[in-house]
């Protein structure tokens, strides 16, 4: 049985469960990731964006609008 890693607790995230997370749709998460694509917060696996969570805590953070 695979056991499962709450998300909060979860060094990286998929563009789904940040969305979910960070209570922001899937659409402005990936303009974002497109825009920013260098960004430190963005980790990827081959062509796949993965969040890095605190990282983008503290992006978020440091703005006043998303």
């Amino acid at each position: 049985m695979k056991e499962t890693v709450p998300v909060w607790e979860k060094y990286t995230l998929t563009v789904e469960e940040a969305a979910a997370y960070f209570n922001i749709g899937e659409g402005r998460l990936r303009t974002l990731i497109n825009e920013n694509q260098e960004a430190k917060y963005i980790l990827w696996k081959s062509t796949r964006p993965n969040i890095k969570r605190k990282l983008f805590e503290n992006y978020i953070d440091s703005i006043s609008m998303i």
